[in-house]
């Protein structure tokens, strides 16, 4: 069995500002119509989600709903947060384009990752985001 990862969701209380850090920041776009998944409102997700993609993995931003749990009768216990990762073929450009938004980030390098110089930095409701490239190690 293969598994290939399809999608990330977040839960957000301002979905709106989520969706504009996204499409803005990490210039992610729509998704194709017929590539959606069909939302059951009467029992489970509801609310207005957001799906942005990179053209490969789908990004799911919905509100955040602590109740949901109860309407769908699916008991789920999600880690508090952890971070979505992607990779890049330009660091630098990257780190430019995140001062030009004016988004703070931590430059580790490749002090975790030998290999991989790699930055974090958080999006509007605290989730981590890393971005790295791969790089020669001497």
């Amino acid at each position: 069995m293969k598994l290939k990862l399809h999608h990330i969701n977040l839960c957000s209380t301002n979905v709106p500002e989520m969706d504009r850090f996204y499409r803005d920041v990490l210039t992610l776009g729509d998704e194709d119509p017929s590539a959606l998944p069909p939302l059951n409102q009467e029992k489970g997700l509801v609310g207005d989600v957001s799906f942005v993609t990179d053209g490969d993995i789908q990004m799911h931003l919905t509100p955040r709903d602590v109740l949901n749990s109860f309407r769908s009768g699916q008991v789920v216990n999600p880690l508090d947060r952890g971070h979505i990762a992607y990779r890049t073929d330009d660091i630098e450009a990257f780190m430019a384009h995140l001062d030009a938004q004016g988004v703070p980030y931590s430059d580790w390098g490749s002090n975790a990752v030998k290999g991989w110089h790699q930055v974090f930095f958080y999006d509007p409701d605290g989730n981590v985001i890393e971005v790295h490239q791969i790089v020669d190690v001497d």
